[in-house]
């Protein structure tokens, strides 16, 4: 099969096109042969930074794809079906930038005959990340569906991001007021289309007077991408037990809390990484993000709010120096190309 690999951490030239052989799947996992890889932030971190096995790595988390083939205690019955890959490369040498990867069966969600492969590819981390950070508050529920999120309010911090973009969605979906903020007005335009209620430029906008203009007691969970520039922000607007979900370091690598401002709403300020999250927390929202799927709450596309971009197989390094390079929207790889 052509496969991505990398056999030392670096730079996007680390990544090589050959061919290797087709894994089989184990006991209990599934092979998927692939149509599109996703990529993220944190495939390009780790290709940086992290070693690979001694066998080379195939990068990136998620993907979408059809399953071929199972291995024992697998019921066949699954083979032929359209699936949804998470966390493929999480400890695992088999991410999804090949023709086929293989993964524990569970790992592997139904995507139905309607929805198609690019959304599949373009729900893993981003909508697993955002389902944490929605679900996090004491005050809110564990489980999104419709409903869920009725009368609370949410801050969307950097809306026209992947992770924002689905914060957006399943927050509409669960019924929630969104607010977003955004540095432009075509980002304003993306988070919109995202179902945004409420778009705030903050570099044209004061986002503590504005977010008191629409959620006066202030807004139940924040999902945040920059802390580190956005604590004193947060801080101000957080309601009556609310919680700042911190997903990523943008803006810098420490944050500053006003303590005794935070003790007064009796705030939590929780940190959040996918991989790690604990597994009920995980399953749930496995569970979530596929049914918001079945109910067609979810989309991709620039009408959505995130434009695709798509590269060919033999073009991976791009992608991936695409999104280190902040591109606007969802990266993705046509592993069929």
């Amino acid at each position: 099969m052509r496969a991505i690999t990398y056999t030392q951490p670096g730079g996007p030239d680390v990544l090589q096109l050959v061919d290797r052989p087709t894994p089989d799947p184990g006991p209990g996992e599934v092979r998927v042969r692939l149509a599109l890889s996703g990529v993220n932030p944190t495939d390009w971190k780790t290709r940086s930074t992290a070693q690979p096995g001694p066998g080379g790595q195939v990068p990136n988390q998620d993907g979408a794809g059809t399953i071929d083939a199972v291995g024992e205690g697998v019921d066949p019955v699954v083979v032929g079906e359209r699936v949804w890959v998470w966390e493929a490369a999480w400890q695992r040498p088999h991410g999804t930038a090949a023709e086929y990867t293989v993964v524990p069966a569970r790992q592997t969600v139904l995507l139905g005959a309607d929805p198609s492969f690019e959304l599949g590819a373009a729900l893993g981390i981003p909508f697993l990340t955002a389902h944490r950070c929605l679900t996090v508050a004491e005050s809110l529920p564990d489980r999104l569906a419709p409903g869920s999120l009725n009368g609370r309010t949410v801050l969307v911090q950097g809306g026209a991001g992947a992770v924002g973009n689905a914060a957006i969605q399943l927050a509409r979906w669960a019924e929630a007021t969104v607010i977003a903020t955004v540095s432009s007005p075509a980002k304003a335009q993306l988070a919109a289309k995202a179902g945004a209620d409420h778009v705030i430029d903050y570099k044209r906008q004061d986002v503590v007077t504005e977010v008191g203009k629409i959620a006066p007691k202030g807004v139940d969970s924040i999902v945040e991408v920059s802390a580190a520039q956005n604590a004193a922000t947060d801080a101000q607007v957080i309601a009556l037990h609310g919680a700042v979900a911190m997903y990523a370091d943008d803006g810098g690598a420490e944050v500053t809390i006003p303590v005794r401002a935070q003790m007064v709403p009796n705030a939590r300020w929780q940190f959040v990484l996918v991989y790690t999250e604990p597994a009920r927390a995980k399953d749930i929202a496995v569970e979530d993000v596929n049914s918001a799927v079945l109910d067609g709450a979810v989309r991709v596309g620039a009408d959505a709010g995130l434009p695709l971009h798509v590269h060919p197989l033999s073009e991976t390094a791009a992608a991936h120096q695409a999104v280190q390079d902040g591109a606007v929207g969802k990266v993705l790889i046509d592993v069929t190309a």
